[in-house]
This record gives C-alpha cells, structure tokens and sequence, in this order.
C-alpha cells in the first residue's frame, strides 16, 4: 500500500493505493477529482505529472503522451500504477505553458 498525494494549489489530498489499482482509479475511489473520459490511454484527458516516487506506466498514446512529456514525469493516470509513495500534481494548466514552449 502506498500513500498518493496531490500538490495542486487549490487543494491537497492523500489517499491510500495499491500497485495494482491506477491512480485514476484510486483517486475515483477516495472522492479526488482527476479529469478522464476513455480509461484506455487514449485521450489524454487525465494526464497528471508525478513529482515524486516510482511509478509504473501501462500502454498509451504517444499522440497524446510524447516521449518528452513522459521523459519529465507527465503519465495518465488511468494507466499509472505506484510502485512508491506518490506526489502528483493533477492540475497541469500552468505546468503545460512550461512543455509547449
């Protein structure tokens, strides 16, 4: 079991996982908000950037998750699974100014 925190500026919260249940997943099941619409790694809605901790990353995308996003962390949380204690940050609207330059 592994403790997954959020650092967004509007809000933090913890919630407890597993290495088998996806961070989507998890955060669904504890009341945490993490945007998603396919689940399939596919759409990219529910992309996070974990800042801290290991975590394995399940097929998706590269049309939506590019190598140089996932070289800086960037992941979907629907196909994210933490192998560590995790601090992600689910709201990316200002860390996205940083990777489109």
């Amino acid at each position: 079991m592994f403790t997954i925190k959020t650092v967004d500026s509007h809000d933090h919260k913890a919630w407890v996982g597993s290495g088998t249940e996806s961070v989507l997943n998890g955060a669904q099941r504890n009341g945490v908000k993490i945007p998603y619409a396919c689940k399939g790694g596919g759409c990219g809605l529910c992309k996070i950037r974990v800042e801290e901790g290991e975590f394995e990353r399940g097929p998706s995308s590269i049309a939506v998750l590019p190598n140089h996003e996932r070289d800086l962390n960037y992941t979907l949380a629907c196909k994210t699974y933490p192998k560590s204690n995790l601090t992600i940050q689910i709201d990316l609207s200002r860390q996205n100014e940083k990777i489109s330059s």
